[in-house]
Order: C-alpha cells, then sequence, then structure tokens
C-alpha cells in the first residue's frame, strides 16, 4: 500500500470519525432522555415509558438495509449527509412531539432518529471497505473514537439545553440535535466522492446468495457476539436512568452517569484496533463478555451512585471490546460485491434485536426492578461465550469455510 493510498484510508477514517462524534450526539440524548421525556408524557401508566428508546433503536434496524443501499447508490458523502437530513427531521419532529404533549408523535420522532443513525451505523464499514486487510481494525476503531466526544458532549448538550426551552421539559436538548446534523452534514462534506468497488470487479465477481454468506461460521459467530453484546448494552444501560431517579439520584447524575457510559463505550477505541491486531477478534470478544459478567456483579452488590456509575463504564467497556471485536469478524467475513447485503442484514438484526431489548428494558423494570435487568445478563453472555467456543473450535479443526477470503 502507497504512502499516498494510506493517507487517503487515514483522512477518510479521520472524517467518519469526526462526523461520528457529532451527528453520534444524538445518541446519548435519545438515550438518557428518551425514557425520561416517556415518563413526562404518559398519563398514570409508565410502563411504556422507554418505547421512545425502543422506537430509536427500531429505526436503526429499519434504516439498516436502505441505508446501505443508498449510500452504495449516492457514494459516500452524498449518501451520509442524506442521513443527515432524516436525523434533524427527527429532532424537529420530536421538540414538536414535547410541545404538544403527544406521547407517539415523540415515538415517530425518536424512530426517525433512528433511521437517521442507520446511516451512522455505515461509517465503521465505510472506513473498513476502503481499507486494507491489515488496517480494518484500526480503520473501524479510529471510527468509534469519534465516540469519546460523544460522550461528553451529548450529556453536556442535555445538562445545558433541556430546561432551555421552559415550561416545556427536555425539549431544548432535542431541538439541537438539529444543529448537530447540519454540522455533521458540513464535516461529510469533506468526504471525497469514490466508488470503494471498481465496476469491473462487479461485472466479473460471481453472485452469492445472502444465505450463503449468513452461514459462514465466521459471520454467524460474529453475528451472535454482536447482538448478544449490544442487546446487553441496550437492555441494561436503557433502564439505568430509570433505576437511579427511582433511587433518588437526580436527572443530572443519572445524565452524568451515562456520559460516564458512553465514554466507556468509545474512549478504548483509539488501542481496541492494536489490541485485535495483537491478541485477535475472538479474544477480545470473549474479554468484552467477561466485562459484562462483572458489569452485572456490580449492579447486584447494591445501589450507591459508584455502584451504578461503575456498573455503567464497565458495560462500557464490555460493548466496546465486543462488538468492536465482532464487527472486526463480520468485515471480514463477507467478499466487497457481498458488503451491502452482508452489512445491512447485518444491521438489520443486529438493531431489532436492540429495539426489542430497549422495550423489554422498561418492561421487565417495571416489573421486577434493576435487579432482574442485571441477572438476565449471565445467561445471554454465556450464549457469546458458546459462540466464541464454536467458532474456536472450528478454526483449530479446519473443518469448515471461516470467511470469504
Amino acid at each position: 500500500m502507497s504512502l499516498a493510498a494510506e493517507a487517503e484510508v487515514r483522512r477518510t477514517a479521520l472524517i467518519l470519525a469526526s462526523a461520528q462524534a457529532v451527528i453520534g450526539s444524538a445518541v446519548p440524548i435519545v438515550l438518557s432522555m428518551g425514557a425520561l421525556a416517556g415518563q413526562y408524557l404518559l398519563g398514570a401508566d409508565k410502563s411504556l415509558a422507554t418505547l421512545p428508546v425502543t422506537s430509536f433503536n427500531l429505526g436503526v434496524a429499519l434504516g439498516a438495509i436502505p441505508a446501505a443501499a443508498i449510500v452504495r447508490a449516492l457514494g459516500l458523502r452524498q449518501g451520509f449527509q442524506f442521513g443527515t437530513i432524516l436525523t434533524a427531521a427527527g429532532g424537529g419532529i420530536t421538540t414538536l412531539a414535547l410541545f404538544r404533549g403527544e406521547f407517539w408523535l415523540f415515538v415517530i420522532g425518536a424512530m426517525l432518529v433512528g433511521i437517521g443513525g442507520s446511516f451512522v451505523q455505515q461509517f465503521r464499514f465505510a472506513a473498513a471497505d476502503n481499507a486494507p486487510p491489515q488496517f480494518k481494525a484500526k480503520a473501524i476503531s479510529l471510527v468509534l473514537a469519534g465516540g469519546i466526544v460523544t460522550a461528553i458532549l451529548g450529556p453536556q448538550i442535555v445538562i445545558f439545553t433541556r430546561d432551555l426551552l421552559e415550561p416545556t421539559l427536555f425539549a431544548g436538548a432535542f431541538v439541537a440535535i438539529i444543529g448537530l446534523a447540519v454540522v455533521g452534514a458540513v464535516i461529510l462534506s469533506f468526504l471525497r466522492v469514490h466508488e470503494p468497488l471498481p465496476p469491473a470487479s462487479r461485472v466479473s465477481a460471481p453472485k452469492t446468495s445472502l444465505w450463503t454468506v449468513v452461514r459462514r461460521p465466521k459471520f454467524a459467530a460474529a453475528l451472535i457476539c454482536g447482538v448478544c453484546t449490544y442487546m446487553l448494552m441496550s437492555f441494561v444501560m436503557t433502564g439505568a436512568p430509570l433505576a437511579m431517579v427511582g433511587c433518588g439520584f437526580s436527572v443530572d447524575q443519572a445524565t452524568l452517569g451515562i456520559s460516564w457510559h458512553v465514554m466507556a463505550m468509545f474512549g478504548p477505541s483509539f488501542f481496541t484496533g492494536r489490541i485485535i491486531q495483537r491478541f485477535g477478534a475472538e479474544r477480545v470478544v470473549a474479554v468484552g463478555v467477561l466485562l459484562l459478567i462483572v458489569c452485572a456483579l456490580v449492579a447486584l452488590s447494591g445501589i450507591q451512585l459508584w455502584q451504578f456509575w461503575t456498573s455503567l463504564i464497565l458495560l462500557g467497556l464490555g460493548w466496546n471490546f465486543g462488538f468492536i471485536g465482532a464487527t472486526a469478524i463480520v468485515a471480514s467475513s463477507y467478499r466487497p460485491e457481498e458488503k451491502a447485503k452482508a452489512q445491512g442484514f447485518h444491521d438489520f438484526v443486529l438493531f431489532g434485536s436492540v429495539a426489542f431489548a430497549s422495550l423489554m428494558s422498561g418492561i421487565v423494570y417495571n416489573a421486577y426492578g434493576w435487579e432482574m435487568l442485571n441477572w438476565i445478563v449471565f445467561p445471554v453472555c454465556a450464549i457469546c461465550l458458546a459462540a466464541l467456543a464454536w467458532l474456536f473450535a472450528i478454526k483449530r479443526s479446519g473443518a469448515a469455510e471461516l470467511s470469504a477470503h
């Protein structure tokens, strides 16, 4: 790889990381305020309070396949900028819903923010697809490292803007999403317009069915681990603000807990890629799963503020290792001509599962409390470890095709 080509790969990854940092700040706004705004808009029955967060995650799932197709059709720059328009529209609708006191309109707005977020989820794949094999994990980590800014910017926006449009609570935080989308669109305008897959390779490459890609052990195991780690992160994190406020802590303390959590999610990304290169993605995923188990143990040990914050930090670290490791495995399991269908299917299943997890978080919390949210971590982690053991066994035996390469 020439120095010029390597510089271009790094430039693309840095632009995507910067856009991730800004547009991605909409995520902690929805995650930290969505359930609380849902409680604010609902009547006596608060069991659907987490539905806006579920709707956001469902939007990411529903937008996954169309986003991959749109980005492929329009190119990186215009495709990703189209996503910022959807994010801005979602911010406007959620703000309007808060002013009008309409819960279901707020749910629709949150879903639209999620659909815009499905384009942001394509950033990591775009960076990996334009990088050589030895740089893929680093490219993914570099893009996700933009989330460290998100961890600071998003919660601070919530703290300084949520009461800005009083007496309508939370509206200031959601109107800020529009500004984030605009700034993100400007950053994305610096992407060079290029087609990652040369036309000649599209013509000559044989067509592969989606089922062929999905049944590869490498793709299947990575999908299981990615889905389980992301589901657990969403499941526990969505209920955490409700649990903290329910235990007498302030909204600001709950928001700062989410800030520490998001920082732990993305902060290690500066070196996760190097760790993956040295020890292998499968081992890094295993460490992530073990961190999720420790997170649940800390959460079950008590309900002091430090226990909430520490468990949320461990939850973020576990997600980082588990999700980036699983993404790196997925990115090496398909051919270039298969990427649109593979990535779209992966994110559809992933965020559909995450949406279900966030919905169940509110239902389980209201019915059984904070402890049950954390007890559920253990069997799901067992599924991840079983999938990893299966993948290690296949690698040792060499009895099946692991990937497309």
